[in-house]
């Protein structure tokens, strides 16, 4: 049996990949501030949901500390972790970043995925774990007004890196950039002045052109991605090709 675990399911991307894996056959435990309740409605029990702030570490460790995440993974045979929550903010050069807000991108970014990824590698006693942090052409290539978002990001392609070297042949990891898609977190950006984001208009453009994936388009690429033989070849990986 497979199942999934997946943060930020309830908007954008996230519940775009929810939708995916159930649509499959896939249980999904996902992760959140709050619940998606149009998934809920559609899919039942297959969806389980757990209202939690990520940007919180210590919530999330007082959460793994419990029993809830090795009883949904005690019969599987294949485990899926998709680490896609995140966030943008703070936008600016480092003069305008609140620290507060840098505590809680970090926290979101790349405390959660880390923490989750090495609950599961010793919560599930399943054959094969598949492990997908969502990351970002960000994290490749440095963006002005970007720093923290380009830093969280790079910090999980290079935790893939890393994963990757220590051998285990039950788990399979990707840091995986799904390319521009038309989220909320878009609008975010588009949002950002000029000062904060000098690159801004050529997002506008990416909106005005039509260059953005739809979000059930970019979420059917990344499960077929992360379920094909050749997820994990390479730790860090790009599905713009």
């Amino acid at each position: 049996m497979m199942k999934a675990l997946l943060t930020g399911h309830t908007r954008g991307l996230g519940a775009a990949v929810a939708a995916q894996l159930l649509a499959r056959g896939i249980p999904v435990l996902g992760l959140a501030r709050g619940i998606n309740r149009e998934l809920e409605s559609r899919f039942g029990a297959a969806l389980r949901q757990v209202e939690l702030d990520l940007t919180d570490t210590s919530a999330v460790t007082r959460w793994l500390a419990g029993d809830a995440l090795r009883a949904f993974v005690a019969d599987c045979d294949t485990v899926l972790l998709i680490n896609n929550a995140g966030t943008v903010q703070p936008v600016g050069p480092l003069a305008m970043q609140e620290p507060a807000a840098i505590a809680r991108a970090v926290a979101l970014n790349v405390a959660a995925p880390m923490m989750l990824a090495a609950a599961l590698a010793t919560a599930a006693s399943a054959s094969e774990r598949r492990i997908l942090h969502v990351s970002s052409g960000a994290g490749r290539n440095a963006y002005p007004g970007w720093s923290v978002y380009c830093a969280t990001k790079a910090a999980l392609d290079h935790h893939a890196r890393a994963v990757v070297l220590d051998k285990n042949d039950a788990l399979r990891i990707c840091s995986l950039a799904p390319g521009v898609i038309d989220t909320g977190m878009q609008a975010e950006i588009r949002a950002s002045s000029l000062e904060q984001f000098p690159l801004r208009e050529r997002f506008d453009a990416l909106k005005r052109d039509g260059a953005l994936t739809a979000p059930d388009d970019g979420a059917a690429r990344l499960v077929d991605y992360l379920l094909s033989d050749s997820f994990g070849r390479d730790p860090v990986a790009d599905l713009r090709g």
